[in-house]
C-alpha cells in the first residue's frame, strides 16, 4: 500500500508527500534526512494520512492535495481527525 501524508512543520507550514513506508519516511524527515523542505523546519508532526492502492494513485492524490490552499488543507486535516474520533 502507498500513503499520501501531510506533515506540520515547526514553522506551522504544511508538507505533502508520498511513501510506501510511512513510519520509515517520518523518521527520515525528523532526522533531517527527508525532503529538503523539511530539513530546516524540524521537528515535524504527522497530521494527515491517506492510503492508496498504487503508487500512481498516490501520486495523483498528492498532486491534487498540493493544489489546495492552506485553508483547504487544514479543512481536509480537520475532517479526517473528526472521522477518527
Amino acid at each position: 500500500m502507498w500513503c499520501v501524508y501531510i506533515l506540520k512543520c515547526h514553522d506551522k507550514s504544511l508538507y505533502t508527500g508520498v511513501t510506501n513506508d510511512l513510519e520509515e519516511r517520518f523518521k527520515k524527515h525528523n532526522s533531517g534526512k527527508g525532503a529538503r523542505y523539511t530539513r530546516s523546519r524540524l521537528p515535524v508532526i504527522l497530521v494527515y494520512r491517506e492510503s492508496c492502492r498504487t503508487k500512481s494513485k498516490a501520486l495523483v492524490r498528492e498532486a491534487r492535495i498540493k493544489t489546495l490552499t492552506r485553508k483547504e488543507k487544514l479543512a481536509l486535516i480537520s475532517r479526517a481527525a473528526r472521522l477518527l474520533k
